[in-house]
C-alpha cells in the first residue's frame, strides 16, 4: 500500500488580513525574531548604519543565530514604534522572513485549534482574503525573500 501524506486541515485555505495592530511583534512573551546575514544587512542599509552597528544597537545573538532584540519591560520588538497614534513596524519593507510568513507558522498551522487560538494574538486571523493552500505552502517556504519579486 502506497505512503500517502495525511492532507493538511487547510486545504481549503485559510482567512488573514493584517490589522496594522502590531499583535504579532508585541509580548508579553519572550521570544525569537531570528535574522540572516542578508536580511542584517538590508535592514542596516534601510536605517542607514553599519551591520555592525545594526548588530551592536539591535540584535543579539541566540546560540548561533541572531535575533532582533525587544524592549525589556514589554518585550515588544525593537522596530515596533508607537507613529501618530499606531503601531508601526520601522522596518516593514526590510523585515526579516518571520515577519513576512505570519500568521502562517507551523505551529499556528498545527491543528484548527492552534489557528483559531493565534485569534487571540491576531485579529486579522480569520478575517479577510482567502489564502489559498498553495499560497500557504508557498509561505512556508519562503527563506531567501529579497531574490523574488513579491518580497
Amino acid at each position: 500500500m502506497a505512503d500517502r501524506k495525511k492532507t493538511p486541515w487547510y486545504v481549503d485555505g485559510l482567512h488573514f488580513e493584517c490589522q496594522g495592530c502590531g499583535g504579532c511583534c508585541s509580548g508579553p512573551g519572550e521570544g525569537y525574531i531570528w535574522v540572516t546575514r542578508p536580511e542584517m544587512k538590508l535592514i542596516a542599509d534601510s536605517l542607514g548604519i553599519s551591520v555592525s552597528q545594526l548588530k551592536s544597537d539591535y540584535l543579539r545573538r541566540a546560540g548561533l543565530r541572531m535575533t532582533i532584540i525587544e524592549h525589556d519591560l514589554t518585550k515588544d520588538c525593537i522596530f515596533l514604534r508607537k507613529i501618530d497614534g499606531a503601531r508601526k513596524c520601522m522596518i516593514y519593507s526590510v523585515r526579516p522572513a518571520q515577519c513576512r510568513t505570519w500568521p502562517f507558522w507551523p505551529g499556528n498551522l498545527a491543528s484548527g485549534k492552534a489557528w483559531n487560538e493565534t485569534t487571540h494574538k491576531c485579529p486579522g486571523v480569520n478575517r479577510g482574503r482567502l489564502h489559498t493552500y498553495d499560497e500557504i505552502q508557498k509561505l512556508k517556504r519562503l527563506r531567501k525573500w529579497w531574490q523574488s519579486s513579491s518580497g
